[in-house]
């Protein structure tokens, strides 16, 4: 989770110590949020967390379409696959 007392910095101090912040974002992972005029604008992140951001909402996105599909099966909105097979069939 951010702390946004110790990640929060100037782009302009990402640019003076880009390679101090790169070591920081390898060592723990967190993002870093960069203002521009003292406005949050940019969230710089290394590439291995970014994936498994990626990755999790992936599995988040899965996991609502099996809850959407559960409540259509308890709803009774759903047919057997061979009778769905067999009517797509027909439709020739």
């Amino acid at each position: 989770m951010l702390n946004l007392s110790h990640d929060v910095n100037s782009l302009s101090d990402f640019k003076r110590e880009t390679s101090k912040f790169l070591g920081r974002l390898k060592k723990t992972g967190e993002p870093v949020i960069l203002t521009i005029n003292g406005k949050a604008e940019l969230v710089v992140q290394d590439a291995v967390s970014y994936q498994r951001l990626l990755e999790s909402a992936e599995r988040g996105e899965s996991l609502e379409f099996l809850r959407r599909s559960l409540k259509d099966i308890e709803a009774g909105r759903t047919r057997p696959m061979r009778k769905t097979v067999a009517a797509l069939g027909k439709r020739k």
